[in-house]
């Protein structure tokens, strides 16, 4: 079997499912990703394609990513006629189309079985624009998201094929294309991940924290209010003065990956340690980190801290789930898909600061205390990266999926 993935930053959520695929005898796998991409350890197949040029700047801000995405689509067009011409012609593409790449892989490969990932369909209403009222969402913030949701609809009517990570993702994309999506999360290493009882963490500082102290920890990918970071600093500051002996892990860059930068700040760590007073010595900024001290950060924490907008469901709340962590949670539309109020976990409502920080003081008043497996770490088990893949395989229509399914029953 053939199969071409395509992803910007490759190999974005395919990386275990490429690297399954590439082992099977008879499969050729091939990638596209930009000349930034990471790739894959092991993985040689990755052609990397540059933009002609960027998006001009005086283009018209509803249509910039319109812009983008055909620039987008251009190059890997030219990257696909290249592979065709040295004699691959792909069975199956798998794609995040979400930046435009495969606006025109139909017509370099017409009988190829093109599968999307369609990660999120924008709504003015009923999930993150306009859900936080400390972010306003003006008319022209509407107009500009449903210029945007273009290229998400034509990817919708040329795909033969969609996938959505959860039913609330799959939700949001226009009825009329909802049959054709398949709800299907990627998976995540349930078999990495796990709770360990000798876990210990250094910070910058040299502090250890380890299991059974009372750690705090917040993971983003950057630090943002779509995944709460500005609830969660302000409970922290409530919690540091009810708890003088905890201390705070936060995960993640500064960068911004949804929504905007604070209009008074180079960025939102600066804008909330200007409005709250933590103590230093016990929070724990580590930026971005490797996986292996990412996952030591969850197996010590004493209560993890996800909060969300209605929005794309992070793997690090699976990945909270799957390592023991207690959570304090938004009581959000994607959360409330894969855990609910238990022993060691809370949900909460997003905007209260009071009762985000008294949950967390609950967790941290039992740490340590020895508990077996948990209902979050049992619900984490069903998303799985052999589940991920054999939802996959199916999608895309592979020989060996029945003997998958058979194998993992």
């Amino acid at each position: 079997m053939r199969v071409l993935v395509i992803h910007q930053n490759f190999p974005g959520q395919f990386g275990h499912l490429v690297k399954a695929w590439a082992q099977r005898p008879g499969w050729d796998v091939r990638a596209l990703g930009r000349e930034g991409a990471p790739g894959l350890p092991g993985f040689d197949k990755l052609i990397r394609y540059r933009l002609a040029r960027e998006g001009r700047p005086q283009q018209h801000h509803y249509l910039r990513q319109m812009e983008s995405a055909t620039l987008h689509g251009q190059a890997v067009v030219r990257a696909l006629q290249q592979l065709k011409q040295n004699g691959f012609t792909p069975d199956v593409i798998v794609a995040h189309p979400g930046w435009g790449e495969t606006l025109y892989a139909k017509d370099v490969f017409p009988l190829a079985r093109l599968v999307h990932l369609c990660e999120w369909y924008y709504n003015a209403d009923g999930a993150d624009l306009g859900f936080d009222p400390e972010f306003p969402l003006s008319f022209d913030d509407r107009a500009r998201i449903r210029t945007w949701n273009a290229l998400h609809t034509l990817n919708l009517t040329q795909c033969d094929v969609a996938i959505s990570p959860t039913h609330w993702q799959r939700s949001r994309h226009p009825e009329i294309f909802q049959p054709k999506i398949i709800v299907q999360h990627e998976g995540i290493d349930t078999e990495y991940l796990g709770p360990n009882p000798q876990a210990s963490f250094t910070t910058p500082s040299g502090a250890v924290l380890r299991v059974g102290d009372p750690v705090i920890t917040y993971v983003a990918r950057n630090l943002e209010p779509y995944r709460g970071f500005h609830v969660f600093m302000r409970a922290l500051e409530r919690v540091q003065k009810a708890h003088p002996g905890c201390h705070a892990i936060i995960v993640g860059g500064d960068g911004v990956s949804y929504g905007k930068r604070p209009d008074n700040a180079p960025t939102w760590r600066e804008r909330m340690l200007r409005e709250v007073s933590l103590d230093p010595a016990r929070t724990h900024f580590l930026g971005r980190v490797p996986f292996a001290d990412y996952v030591r950060v969850l197996q010590v924490s004493a209560a993890h801290v996800y909060l969300t907008y209605p929005f794309v469901l992070s793997w690090s709340l699976l990945e909270a789930m799957a390592c023991g962590a207690p959570i304090v949670s938004s009581d959000t539309a994607p959360v409330r898909e894969v855990m609910h109020d238990c022993r060691r976990g809370a949900l909460v409502d997003f905007f209260d600061v009071g009762a985000v920080a008294l949950k967390v003081e609950e967790m941290l008043s039992v740490a340590g205390q020895d508990e077996p497996l948990s209902a979050l770490e049992g619900g984490a088990r069903g998303y799985s990266r052999k589940a991920g893949l054999a939802g996959y395989d199916r999608v895309i229509g592979a020989p060996s999926a029945g003997l998958v399914e058979r194998r993992l029953a």
